[in-house]
């Protein structure tokens, strides 16, 4: 840290704020908000930082900062900064200029229509909506209720009154009333609008109120055909109604935030729900650039989003986690159960879907920019000196000493390679012995892949401890691999990753990528080595010895090892214990006819 730095860390206020980071070209690297200035700004260079934020504090060549009065200001002030500088350590979200919106233009006879481009002329907007499809679906819909003009036509008033237009085909189909022959009144026509904005706006029982009472009047009068029009169009806007996700019908207008968190990718899902029915639903993702906790993020995106979607109306919002930040005329909710707890856990799919969603497009689109990625992370995360494009795992099976196996599953390029599984049977160890056991398999996996001249793996993960871990690392030290080849255990419990010679654990972070393959293929290796396991137990049951006896059949069989655990316990046991086990009948068999073979 510079003299200058110093000297500016100790003039910074303990007021509110935002700060600015400049590097040595005066270019603003990162913008940022505080409650207290100098406690937030001083902490960058005070604690121990992540790799990512020492990068950037390495960069800080000046700092300069502006005290507001509360932290609602501080706050919409960084988000104006982030958008107008776009800073390279900040995140930022999709720009809502690239999303649809729908108008209603300002002018006598308005038109309805979607547009990316917002202009100053007094018009009103709606929106954003994440799909064009959606919203192109939704203007026809509102068409069909109410027959809008979509010419560009100039309707000035004495045009109309000196019949300067004709009806076009529009209002021959019955797709537009003709405001331009003075066939509807500005009036009646502003009255079509005001619907139309309600519908928008999600308050659609309202409008099927109004719809219901004109219906009614119309019918009273014998005016049928016209009664008749309305009930088509309130089906429609009650089938569309109906459609519409209703996830409550106490809670009302409210907005719902929530977030999948999966390390450098943070997914959060927006729903706005009106009358306790979605009216909008939209997900995105966050890239992190500085290690930023799931806090700021959500923070960030709620007021983005809401600058997004002019939520001026919505006076409660439902978030998963406490949000430090305050909003005008805003409460936060962090739902514990009932109703809202629901709304969340709907959302919270919904933004877990989308990082599903995402990723996979992303592994279809580019699987090798995926693996690649996914193979890099393991390499910092596991400080590796090379990509662990081949990783090979070991895992132990036995059964109180009897029926031991392992089994060894490959991963290429992050994925299962099933061709490079293998199982082992133990042939050397006695006994319930794990670590005698792994050093039997890696010495005999290694030993040939060496004689063969075969790839060797780049990466092993030992199913276990300390114990095993040594283990293995005992025995690629005698066939000269050791630092060859990287190795780590991995202890189920807390997945704590051990290395070699060193006795703390890594705790990798549980959204991480790289623990997901670890635990990807160590779920595999268990599997893979309980299914022959299981197989060779259930054989030794079927031949062993036990078969032969006449009078006992395989559930008995199976009771008496189950117990006992071998046949060598069951010719060892006496009488009195075998009748504990089986029945003073079966007993008697089994006990006869060991003692008569013990006598040949």
């Amino acid at each position: 840290m510079n003299d200058k730095i110093t000297s500016i860390l100790k003039t910074i206020p303990t007021d509110p704020g935002v700060y600015r980071y400049y590097d040595e070209k005066g270019e603003i690297i990162y913008v940022g908000k505080a409650k207290n200035l100098k406690r937030r700004v001083s902490s960058y260079f005070n604690k121990q930082q992540s790799g990512k934020v020492k990068v950037l504090v390495s960069r800080i060549a000046d700092i300069k900062f502006i005290v507001v009065d509360n932290e609602m200001e501080a706050l919409l002030l960084e988000n104006n900064m982030i958008k107008q500088y776009k800073p390279r350590y900040n995140i930022m979200l999709k720009d809502d200029k690239t999303y649809p919106w729908i108008c209603v233009k300002n002018e006598r006879f308005p038109r309805v229509f979607l547009t990316r481009k917002k202009v100053n002329d007094g018009s009103i907007y709606f929106g954003p909506y994440p799909s064009v499809t959606v919203a192109k679906t939704f203007l026809e819909m509102l068409r069909k209720l109410y027959p809008i003009r979509n010419c560009k036509l100039v309707l000035k008033e004495e045009n109309i009154y000196n019949g300067h237009y004709r009806p076009c085909l529009e209002y021959h189909i019955g797709n537009c009333k003709a405001p331009c022959d003075g066939s509807i009144s500005e009036e009646e026509y502003r009255e079509m609008i005001h619907n139309v904005k309600k519908v928008i706006k999600g308050n659609i029982q309202e409008v099927l109120k109004d719809m219901k009472a004109q219906m009614m009047d119309h019918a009273s009068r014998l005016e049928f055909e016209q009664a008749q029009v309305i009930k088509d169009k309130y089906d429609i806007l009650e089938n569309y109604h109906a459609k519409s996700v209703v996830c409550s019908n106490t809670i009302f207008d409210i907005e719902v935030f929530s977030y999948e968190d999966a390390g450098n990718s943070f997914y959060v899902n927006y729903m706005k729900i009106v009358e306790g029915a979605i009216i909008q639903s939209h997900s995105f993702e966050i890239k992190r650039k500085l290690d930023e906790s799931a806090e700021e993020l959500l923070s960030m995106a709620v007021v983005e989003v809401r600058q997004m979607m002019e939520s001026h109306n919505i006076k409660e919002i439902i978030v998963p986690i406490d949000l430090d930040i305050k909003l005008d005329g805003v409460r936060f909710t962090v739902p514990q159960r009932g109703e809202k707890l629901d709304i969340l856990e709907l959302s919270q799919r919904n933004a877990k879907q989308y990082r599903i969603d995402t990723e996979k497009l992303r592994t279809l689109v580019d699987p090798e920019r995926h693996t690649k990625r996914i193979l890099n992370q393991m390499k910092d995360d596991l400080r590796l000196p090379e990509l662990p494009e081949v990783i090979e795992c070991f895992d132990n099976s036995n059964f109180q000493g009897d029926y031991a196996v392992a089994a060894m599953v490959q991963f290429v390029n992050a994925r299962p390679n099933k061709s490079g599984y293998r199982h082992f049977n133990i042939k050397t160890v006695e006994g319930p012995n794990d670590f005698a056991s792994m050093e039997e398999i890696v010495y005999r996996r290694y030993k040939r892949l060496l004689d063969e001249g075969q790839r060797l793996p780049d990466l092993i993960v030992v199913d276990g401890g300390k114990g095993q871990l040594s283990s293995a690392v005992k025995i690629l030290q005698q066939l000269g691999l050791y630092g060859k080849i990287s190795i780590i255990g991995i202890a189920e419990k807390l997945e704590e990753i051990y290395f070699p010679g060193d006795s703390i654990p890594l705790y990798i972070d549980k959204r991480s990528e790289s623990l997901k393959v670890i635990q990807h293929i160590r779920d595999e290796a268990h599997r893979f080595g309980i299914t022959h396991h299981r197989k060779k137990f259930e054989k030794g049951f079927l031949h062993s010895e036990l078969n032969d006896i006449k009078g006992i059949g395989k559930q008995t069989a199976e009771k008496l090892m189950l117990e006992l655990k071998s046949v060598k316990n069951i010719k060892e046991a006496d009488l009195e214990t075998l009748e504990k086990v089986v029945g003073k009948a079966k007993a008697k068999i089994v006990y006869e006819y060991f003692e008569k073979i013990s006598t040949i």
